[in-house]
């Protein structure tokens, strides 16, 4: 069953071919040996030329997080000792940076598959989920989830495809002053949030379906990340062409966003057209856009990090790669020193169409300078911790 891909080492994959449920191509070998080199770099996080490195994060928001806090608490009690050794793993366990978007059965899953929980269970985790974000970020994570399930109305690929086929994990314990976090991570959903107190940091986010759209099924008519797309469009109308030719920094799409998995490091060259340099209705759109992303968070703490990427907007680029018109694929990129960005229409995998297509999309939220998993955050505390005689900033065990 899916759930029992869990807990493997990316030392020990993939397992030898008689344990294994399949023969690896070219292309996922290269993928398994793009994600054992990703990891084998210590953490550093996205940077690009002028990217800000001594930006801190405010030492309290004034936004509660106690609800995130009772639900996460909620779901580690509906859990039996063997379920909890699973799910619940320590602050700084590596997982926090094997998540990926591949394949069931291609990388490792750590935490527990919400489809080997029972009912009462899995709402547990979903009431996690749906704390912690805004209500459309909820809904769209729901909505992927869903597609998915399409997907194996699509494949008829049981092994593969499920509403269910998502590893959930804790880290750290839950608590109102010591850090902790949650990650989901599957096919097209894979979610990092990292608490400390009142703070909230939930990056890296990758989000995306094939199809966007169900076109029959038991999710018919059911649609993911059309405010996404439109609105990325929408920025390229409002401009004039030299304004459209500054923006595009390409003309053949990524097969993946650039800082996806395995990606921690990712250096970005700027490219595109800065902010200051879009007309009145450019801006408009393109804070309009950024809010979109920024939304997906719980209110609150969208808002913090909204005002957050207004204080940076003169720092802001816009890139652009693939034609401009009504029907084509396209890329477009948003990178500021404090958030990045990316959309990407990608081949099929589903379908077997090999060239980018609109029903397959792949979003991006990530944020530089070494604060993706809420890595700095958790950088100060140690040195506050260890500052006021508390304890040893590598003692990673430390709970409340």
């Amino acid at each position: 069953m899916a759930g029992e891909t869990k807990n493997f080492g990316l030392r020990n994959w993939p397992p030898a071919p008689a344990t294994r449920p399949f023969e690896l191509t070219a292309r996922q070998q290269k993928l398994v040996d793009m994600a054992r080199a990703g990891l084998a770099e210590p953490f550093r996080g996205i940077n690009f030329p002028g990217s800000s490195e001594g930006l801190v994060l405010p030492a309290a928001t004034g936004a509660s997080l106690a609800p995130v806090l009772k639900a996460a608490r909620a779901f580690v009690a509906s859990l039996d000792p063997t379920q909890r050794r699973t799910a619940c793993l320590a602050i700084e366990d590596e997982a926090w940076r094997q998540w990926s978007n591949f394949h069931p059965w291609l990388m490792p899953r750590n935490g527990i598959c919400l489809a080997d929980l029972d009912h009462s269970q899995r709402e547990a985790a979903l009431a996690l989920m749906r704390e912690t974000m805004s209500e459309g970020g909820y809904r769209t994570v729901r909505d992927v989830m869903r597609l998915n399930e399409h997907a194996l109305e699509i494949t008829g690929k049981p092994d593969e495809y499920s509403e269910w086929y998502y590893w959930i994990s804790i880290f750290g314990t839950p608590s109102r002053d010591e850090p902790w976090g949650w990650q989901i991570d599957g096919h097209h959903l894979n979610i990092n949030c990292f608490v400390l107190g009142d703070q909230l940091v939930m990056t890296p986010i990758l989000m995306g379906s094939e199809p966007v759209l169900a076109r029959f099924g038991k999710y018919r008519g059911l649609r993911v990340f059309a405010a996404e797309e439109e609105q990325g469009h929408a920025l390229m109308r409002a401009l004039s062409a030299e304004a459209r030719q500054q923006a595009t920094i390409g003309t053949d799409l990524p097969w993946e966003v650039f800082a996806g998995a395995y990606n921690d490091n990712r250096h970005i060259e700027p490219g595109g057209i800065r902010y200051e340099d879009l007309p009145q209705e450019g801006r408009e759109r393109l804070d309009a856009l950024l809010a979109t992303y920024i939304g997906y968070i719980r209110r609150g703490h969208s808002e913090l990090r909204w005002a957050e990427a207004k204080r940076h907007l003169v720092d802001t680029q816009f890139a652009w790669i693939g034609p401009f018109d009504d029907t084509s694929p396209f890329y477009y990129r948003i990178l500021s020193p404090v958030i990045l960005v990316e959309f990407d229409h990608q081949p099929g995998i589903v379908f077997d169409n090999d060239k980018p297509s609109r029903d397959h999309i792949h979003t991006l939220v990530r944020t530089p300078n070494g604060k993706d998993y809420g890595k700095d955050l958790l950088r100060q505390h140690y040195l506050q911790w260890h500052a006021n005689d508390h304890g040893s900033p590598t003692n990673t065990n430390h709970k409340s």
